[in-house]
């Protein structure tokens, strides 16, 4: 058996006697109090749920986003693939690169210097050529999460505002960032509540018994730390009013 770091023995023994599910507001700063402490860097913080879905069923398969009130806590870079008008539109939104063939010719030749693709619905078949590129990247422009849009502008400017996409994979498991460890406190549990409350948002009216089956909240070096699930729903209520 391999001996512990210096730095996981620090966090051990900081997280001695915090062993039971807590609510989020408890192991916000219980994390926080952790990187503090133990890390040198702004590490990220992570929120994972274990959903009651069966996703080979269609009609239980999840995937939606949200935009976190504080951010993520860095530079989103934005690509748009649309002509004319609503390129001009995207760039004064403040895309990042705008454009239709010229664009995808880019993309086609291996440039990726962008976090979010976004494209109008007439330029969607332009960019079918670059499915078995985008879609392993998790670029793939789609409407359920609002990137094939008329809406340019806003779309733009959402991403840029810290719009995250949640998806549950195969194992019914959806894993979001909610920002830096260190935001505020408050920014952090806006970024949290606003996340639950879309994820309880989405619960599929098949899904049957418990939805949350667990929830942890960590960070990208931190220990992970199990909320109390029956609780979410209550917390993320008392947090929205």
């Amino acid at each position: 058996m391999s001996k512990l770091t210096k730095k996981q023995k620090k966090i051990s023994e900081m997280m001695e006697g915090f062993t039971q599910p807590c609510s989020a507001s408890e192991a916000i700063k219980k994390l926080q109090e952790v990187s503090k402490e133990t890390c040198k860097f702004n590490e990220t913080v992570e929120c994972h749920m274990s959903l009651g879905i069966d996703v080979k069923h269609a009609d239980q398969q999840i995937r939606s986003t949200t935009v976190l009130p504080a951010g993520l806590g860095k530079t989103v870079r934005v690509c748009v693939i649309a002509k004319g008008v609503k390129a001009t539109e995207a760039k004064e939104a403040g895309a990042d690169e705008a454009g239709a063939e010229e664009v995808i010719d880019k993309i086609a030749n291996g440039w990726f210097e962008f976090d979010t693709l976004i494209a109008t619905p007439d330029c969607m078949g332009m960019l079918g050529k670059l499915g078995r590129v985008l879609g392993p990247k998790g670029l793939m422009p789609n409407p359920k999460t609002g990137t094939v849009t008329l809406e340019v502008a806003k779309a733009v400017k959402d991403a840029k505002a810290g719009k995250v996409e949640f998806r549950a994979d195969k194992q019914g498991m959806i894993h979001v960032p909610i920002g830096k460890i260190q935001f505020s406190y408050d920014d952090l549990m806006k970024n949290y509540i606003t996340l639950a409350d879309a994820v309880l948002r989405a619960k599929p009216s098949s899904s049957k018994g418990v939805y949350l089956k667990s929830v942890y909240l960590t960070t990208t070096m931190g220990p992970g730390i199990k909320l109390d699930s029956k609780n979410v729903a209550a917390e993320v209520k008392e947090n929205m009013q």
